[in-house]
């Protein structure tokens, strides 16, 4: 029996499509289907994968015995729409022709919204994505760079910074809009983001190779030896942005993005493997220092999150630089369904509106309220 609200979540990986239902706060259930690289090879683009994994959610949907007349709204991962603001945002015919062309890069989570709102058009309720990884809140002085002709960009993991940040607002017994925090998501990816009253108003681009190295990214290399690199005769194009990619950091030093290999490694006595790991989490408070004078010193706390932070070595490591900056607050792990539901709830709870992309007002269907409300 219901109780409150009830979404479904979608969050397509590379080779898994993440799933749940949630009754308000509560899930009913989550799971994630995987999809095995032969399944998958019969597709020649990934927007052809669309109507495969769309298949597959109904059918763990129908073993679930979720009755998809309960639902009030469909909420898919964020892909690479436009630099938009933080937020909650409907989906309609113009995201999804933006999702579907790539207008910011093809990636796995572009599904996401596609498959959400054609399931919740079906259903005449509501879609959403939530924080996409485009979300750029940055301020004009952060842009700047020393070439005029490459300007700063915001492409970091906005939905579990942002996530977190709420959550230790509310803990704190206030609202995310009245705090400061330095957040750093450990990922294969390191960002580090100075979160304002509510807004990133600054973030690494891990992607980009801002900000630490990381289990996968090389982060900040002196521009010299990019160039040296590139002209050497040595490497495609192709290659040199899957050295920025995949191949950097944990990678490329140690060959694993394993942080308990590494651990291990440390453990056996491994004196590279030690100096490494430790030169990821100085560089990682390094930069936590930098974000935390973005904010003028003013950091009610600093929040560390992502799978990294289920490591307390390299938590441990981080915190004793940053501790003196304000209280360090750990939330390990990315929960991703999880905050999608939440930014959904916000909406349907009316404690935040939802935002329209691209001013496509045409094509987003009315709540279920709404329409009682006619």
């Amino acid at each position: 029996m219901r109780k409150d609200y009830c979404v479904l979540a979608i969050n397509p990986g590379s080779t898994s499509t993440k799933v749940a239902v949630y009754d308000g706060d509560q899930p009913l259930f989550e799971t994630t289907i995987r999809h095995e690289q032969e399944e998958l090879a019969q597709f020649e683009d990934l927007n052809d994968e669309y109507g495969y994994r769309e298949e597959r959610i109904f059918e763990v949907l129908k073993e679930e015995n979720i009755d998809l007349e309960d639902l009030d709204g469909v909420v898919g991962r964020g892909g690479l729409v436009k630099s938009i603001p933080a937020g909650t945002y409907y989906v309609g015919e113009k995201m999804v022709e933006d999702l579907k062309c790539g207008v910011q890069g093809k990636h796995a989570s572009n599904l996401g919204g596609m498959i959400a709102y054609a399931i919740s058009k079906d259903l005449d309720i509501p879609s959403f994505v939530v924080d996409p990884v485009v979300v750029d809140e940055l301020e004009s002085v952060a842009r700047i760079t020393g070439d005029p002709g490459c300007k700063r960009r915001s492409i970091f993991h906005a939905l579990n910074q942002r996530a977190i940040a709420h959550r230790a607002s509310a803990e704190m017994g206030k609202k995310y809009g009245e705090c400061n925090f330095v957040v750093a998501h450990l990922g294969s990816g390191i960002t580090v983001g100075a979160h304002r009253k509510g807004k990133v108003i600054d973030v690494t681009d891990a992607i980009g190779g801002v900000g630490p190295f990381s289990p996968e990214r090389p982060g900040f290399l002196p521009d010299v030896h990019v160039v040296d690199l590139c002209f050497s005769g040595k490497y495609t194009y192709e290659e040199m942005k899957k050295k920025f990619v995949s191949e950097g950091g944990l990678t490329a030093h140690l060959g694993t993005k394993d942080i308990e290999e590494v651990l291990e490694m440390i453990a056996s006595g491994d004196e590279y493997a030690k100096l490494v790991f430790e030169a990821m989490a100085y560089h990682t408070a390094k930069e936590i220092g930098a974000f935390a004078t973005v904010l003028d010193g003013e950091v009610d706390a600093v929040l560390l999150t992502g799978g990294g932070a289920y490591s307390e070595k390299l938590v441990n490591m981080i915190q004793k630089k940053v501790k003196f900056i304000a209280p360090v607050s750990v939330y390990p792990g990315e929960d991703e369904l999880r905050a999608l539901v939440e930014g959904v709830l916000r909406v349907l709870r009316h404690e935040e509106d939802a935002k329209i992309y691209e001013d496509d007002y045409a094509s987003i269907p009315k709540s279920k309220a709404e329409k009682e409300a006619i």
